[in-house]
């Protein structure tokens, strides 16, 4: 599977979703897509990161524009993430890591001085047409929501 392109279309992919769903691209067309990998539920950044996302969430889909967030956690903590933090978006579950591969996020990280492979915070946004529009790697938390949303106002 090839990896994604800014300014090429992002391949076509399907993923298991909170609230029983599958989301699959092709029923994504013709809205923008905020696609957001975050490392692990219920930790502070991942947390605070999706909390940004839901306090922006109007925003949002004001600009036509889905939030969907992505890690490898069990739909199952999936579930309970996104009803303690009333997340108005699905959060997709890659236990398998094919989304992950598709946009190449995972990455070796130093944890308590041992390597260890684990998704990179990265978020991708692809429009109307199913194009990667712009991508953010290495993300830190404090300000990238309001980033994200100034370049969806930008499309």
């Amino acid at each position: 599977m090839s990896k994604v392109k800014v300014g090429k279309k992002v391949p076509a992919f399907k993923s298991l979703a909170t609230g029983d769903k599958v989301i699959k691209s092709s029923e994504l067309k013709g809205k923008n897509v905020v696609l957001y990998f975050y490392p692990k539920d219920s930790t502070p950044g991942c947390t605070l990161e999706g909390q940004d996302f839901r306090d922006n969430i109007r925003k949002f889909r004001a600009r036509n524009t889905v939030i969907l967030g992505v890690s490898r956690d069990k739909l199952s903590s999936h579930e309970k993430f996104k009803e303690k933090q009333k997340f108005p978006f699905d959060l997709l579950s890659d236990e398998d890591e094919t989304l992950c591969k598709l946009f190449d996020v995972i990455k070796e990280k130093n944890m308590y001085g041992k390597k260890v492979l684990g998704i990179e915070r990265s978020t991708f946004l692809i429009d109307e047409k199913g194009v990667l529009r712009n991508e953010w790697r290495k993300v830190s938390v404090k300000g990238h929501v309001d980033e994200v949303l100034e370049t969806v106002k930008s499309l």
